[in-house]
């Protein structure tokens, strides 16, 4: 069996590495110049902050065994279970969040190693060549492509919403514990992040990530945000110092959730962190269950 995956994301190494373990003939083609989609590291000063997923969660079993192989080879580590929530600042605990002292994007480059990977390959339409086309991406991107009616369908129903991620780098650590906090009812900010401590390397370093109306406002000049963002997050944890900032666009950083683990049409899939509760580990899931699909 020849399959084409289109998308270098977590949702299609995952679907590609589960293909070609099983003996199935696979080639990755991906638009950008790096694996990883939203699974995202980006150097600034010398340093990997992470741009865009956040952290992973393992409750599936599944993924669960997934992340523990990346545990074992010193990829992946436990992170926190405890945010703070604002306004107010109080404590709140959920199930462990796991982070990768690499980046997030080494997890991604992990599941690529050995896989047929074309990187910089961009696709204007449903690759011909291939039993199988297997598209992993947000609906809006795969609609680009002219896919079959059932896919069509599927991608059109999917919603999504736009981030800007803002990369804050100060003189030192201002701030006490603070691993990352949830913002709720404010007009900039959803969540920061602590990535010296999420990264375990202490580095003065916070990630923040926009509402979806700013992001909006501000997604045809993204720079623009990056005053806006960094003001939020001084005004919120009462820092004095001015940080550099850098911000990165993410015009597809949140789907609404739809039914199904993935969308087929005769011999094209569409699998993504769409089908389900957005999360790395729904991408997982569902490019896994696209290769379960074609290899039974």
């Amino acid at each position: 069996m020849d399959v084409v995956v289109v998308g270098a994301g977590i949702a299609g190494l995952a679907c590609a590495r589960a293909l070609t373990d099983a003996g199935a003939r696979v080639r990755v083609v991906e638009r950008g110049r790096v694996v990883g989609g939203r699974l995202a590291s980006k150097r600034y000063g010398g340093r990997y902050a992470d741009i865009g997923a956040a952290y992973c969660v393992a409750d599936d079993p599944g993924f669960a065994g997934q992340v523990s192989s990346w545990q074992s080879r010193g990829l992946a580590r436990p992170w926190t279970d405890t945010f703070r929530v604002y306004p107010g600042g109080r404590l709140t605990t959920g199930p462990v969040r796991w982070a990768a002292s690499g980046g997030l994007r080494s997890l991604a480059v992990d599941l690529a190693a050995g896989l047929d990977v074309r990187l910089a390959t961009p696709v204007d339409s449903v690759p011909e060549d291939a039993d199988a086309v297997v598209l992993a991406m947000p609906g809006p991107q795969a609609l680009r492509l002219s896919p079959p009616p059932g896919i069509a369908a599927a991608a059109s129903a999917q919603t999504w919403r736009p981030v800007i991620a803002a990369v804050l780098r100060y003189p030192s650590r201002e701030w006490g514990e603070l691993t990352g906090a949830f913002i709720n009812e404010h007009p900039t900010l959803a969540t920061v992040f602590d990535d010296g401590d999420r990264r375990g390397d202490s580095a003065p370093v916070l990630v923040a990530h926009s509402t979806t109306a700013l992001a909006a406002r501000h997604l045809d000049d993204p720079e623009s945000a990056a005053p806006i963002l960094a003001s939020a997050v001084g005004e919120l944890l009462g820092l004095r110092a001015q940080p550099e900032v850098e911000v990165h666009r993410w015009t597809y950083a949140q789907p609404e959730p739809t039914d199904g683990p993935y969308a087929v049409d005769g011999r094209v899939w569409l699998c993504g962190d769409a089908f389900g509760r957005p999360r790395v580990q729904t991408a997982w899931l569902s490019g896994r269950a696209v290769a379960e699909a074609l290899l039974g």
